[in-house]
Formats: structure tokens, sequence, C-alpha cells
């Protein structure tokens, strides 16, 4: 079941694909987040981006600076467009449990959107494993109450869960996180294929 859940979900992003960016084309709590990580890492650090997409704006603006990119998707098409974005960077298809090495940072920008709410923990565990004591984790996700339901997103069915701004922290808190910053965001999605959504951005270190 869980194995056909992936199949669907990763099918659902080879057909949006580069519609993903036209529908999302201004991600700056993600550049936010990205500038918060490139005053913290040292030179050269190993960051393992989750969910990578298209590999755009994240993954380019941290390989541009030097550092070492390593990008997870499930999405074949996604994989294939963000080598071509980011040659730069490594790119691989694959989710968490793919994760090999330990990274100086891990980013996972509307990852946990496509799981279960019941896989959370195990997800958030799987990072804090990934992490190097002192490493830094951004998170972010859409704040609404749902648990792996069915929506229309950009003319695919995907499922999604989501929490509310204190469940979500305290989540991550449990997993053994210090959430460091918290910024919450509105967003208008340049579509009438997606609705506006409230976006949660934690910046966060493993002690």
């Amino acid at each position: 079941m869980h194995a056909a859940r992936e199949d669907r979900q990763a099918a659902a992003f080879d057909h949006i694909g580069a519609r993903y960016d036209e529908a999302f084309p201004h991600k700056d709590g993600q550049i936010s987040a990205g500038e918060w990580l490139l005053g913290r890492l040292s030179p050269g650090s190993a960051v393992l981006d989750l969910g990578c997409g298209t590999g755009l704006p994240t993954a380019a603006q941290l390989a541009g600076a030097g550092h070492l990119v390593t990008g997870l998707d499930l999405s074949a098409e996604m994989v294939r467009l963000a080598r071509s974005n980011v040659p730069e960077a490594s790119f691989r298809q694959g989710d968490l449990r793919d994760a090999e090495g330990e990274y100086d940072a891990v980013v996972a920008f509307f990852v946990l959107l496509m799981l279960p709410l019941r896989e959370f923990p195990d997800a958030l565990a799987r990072v804090h494993r990934a992490l190097r004591p002192g490493g830094l984790f951004c998170l972010s996700m859409v704040e609404a109450d749902l648990d792996d339901v069915p929506i229309a997103f950009l003319g695919q069915e995907v499922r999604v869960s989501c929490l509310l701004r204190d469940e979500l922290r305290a989540v991550v808190e449990e997993a053994g996180f210090a959430v460091e910053e918290e910024h919450v965001l509105s967003y208008a999605p340049s579509t009438t294929q997606a609705v506006p959504e409230v976006q949660l951005f934690l910046n966060c270190r493993r002690p």
C-alpha cells in the first residue's frame, strides 16, 4: 500500500513537471530560509534537499554559494528538470529512506505534505539521524488540519496532510529539534488550479 501510494504521488508530479514553477513563481519563504542557512553554514557544507522538485530556487541557491547539494525527489521528471536547472548539484530519484551519509543541513520544503500524519514522526527522526550534531534543518508546511486527503492540484490528484502551526512546532520539537525561527506567509499561486494558502517555515537546529 505504501509503495502504491508513493507511485501515485510520483506520477502526479511527473505530469505536473515544470508547471509547478509556473504556478509558484515567487518562493520568498524558501529563499529566506536559504539565506538563513547561508549565514550559518561553513564553506562547502553538505546539504540534503528532500523533495527537491525542479531544483529552483533552493538547490540553485545553495549550490551557487559553493555548498555540496544532494537532491532527492520521488518524481523522475522533477529529477530530470533539477539536473538541467542546477548541473552543479547531484540529484537522484528517491525519498528520505534513500538518503545516505551525514549532512550539515537538510531542507524539506512542502515534503511532509505528501505523507500521512502517522508517518511524520518517523520522517523527522530520519532527518535527525541524517544531520550531524549541530546541523541545521529548514522545514515548510501548508497550514491546515488535514490527514491524507485527496485534493486537485495543478490538474492532478495528490494526497496531502497538513498541521496547524502549534501542532507542527510540537511535532518538530518532539523529534529532537530546537526551533530557532518561525515564519508565516500568505501565498496566492499564479493559477486557478491551486488555491491560496498559508505557509509555515521553521528554521531549526539539531542540538
